[in-house]
């Protein structure tokens, strides 16, 4: 007979302690709008089939049947199947911790690739299944096989590591903030406006807020402001002046000065590469 044996060798990591929230098996049907949301837990996608898109503010990335995707808490996104490919997939919301790239002191989506989709996609099967049966022990079960599906992702890529949640969570007042950033950027918005909204103190809001972004409110209200700008250079006929007074910049010459800084080109010569 043959006879293989193989010692356990212990390693020590860092100890994890996910939390899983919730999951969900999803067919894209065309009956719901596929609009940018945000949520204050991190997400795990599963691609189980199908091919689409995933859609951030400045970002559109291609998925397909076997990619995993983590979004951060309150990053924007929504995904978009490609017509007569809808796109079928798990998704985890998990609690107690995120993960981060190395080098980066925020999160932002991670995209990633495994030699064995089917084993990935197993521990999806299980969880799903513990948490829909709901038989004796499912809740240590899941939080077992959630254990193992983070090993794994941390395993696929040395660059990324788990951070608590806490290290990136907003606070409801930063939250707020941004989601009246994101809402209102072409109004008139002054740290005084954001102070008033939240009841904060003005420096240790902008010091909060800074961060989880990694950019002062104001810096990201003109980066929120951009991306509205570019969005209908590419996608309208409107005047520069127009452009730039319906997403709050004070003046043409300021929004000019302020997309050549971010963009290296003018407003027009940014148009014009975009027809080209």
């Amino acid at each position: 007979m043959s006879h293989r044996h193989y010692p356990v060798k212990e390693t020590e990591i860092p100890e994890i302690n996910p939390r899983l929230l919730s999951i969900s098996v999803s067919r894209d049907e065309k009956d719901w709008p596929s609009v940018l949301h945000t949520h204050p837990f991190t997400e795990i996608f599963f691609v189980l089939n199908g091919k689409g898109n995933f859609l951030f503010h400045r970002d559109v990335q291609s998925i397909k049947t076997g990619d995993l995707i983590i979004i951060p808490p309150y990053l924007e996104h929504t995904e978009q199947s490609i017509p007569g490919m809808p796109l079928e997939y798990y998704v985890l919301g998990i609690d107690g911790i995120a993960f981060q790239e190395e080098g980066r002191e925020s999160s932002a989506q991670i995209f990633c690739n495994f030699d064995d989709h089917a084993l990935i996609g197993a521990l999806f099967d299980q969880i799903y299944y513990e948490v829909k049966s709901g038989g004796y022990g499912a809740e240590l079960i899941c939080r077992r096989l959630l254990e193992v599906l983070v090993l794994r992702i941390l395993r696929s890529s040395r660059q990324l590591k788990p951070v608590p949640i806490n290290a990136v969570r907003m606070t409801k007042e930063c939250a707020r903030v941004k989601e009246y950033l994101d809402a209102n950027y072409a109004d008139h918005i002054t740290l005084d406006t954001l102070t008033e909204l939240t009841h904060m103190n003005k420096y240790y809001m902008a010091h909060s807020f800074a961060k989880y972004t990694g950019l002062s409110p104001i810096q990201y209200l003109n980066r929120r402001r951009l991306e509205a700008a570019c969005q209908l250079l590419r996608d309208t006929d409107l005047s520069i002046s127009d452009i730039a007074g319906s997403t709050g910049f004070s003046s043409q010459s300021y929004f000019t000065q302020a997309f050549r800084k971010a963009h290296g080109v003018t407003p027009m010569k940014y148009r014009q590469t975009q027809e080209g």
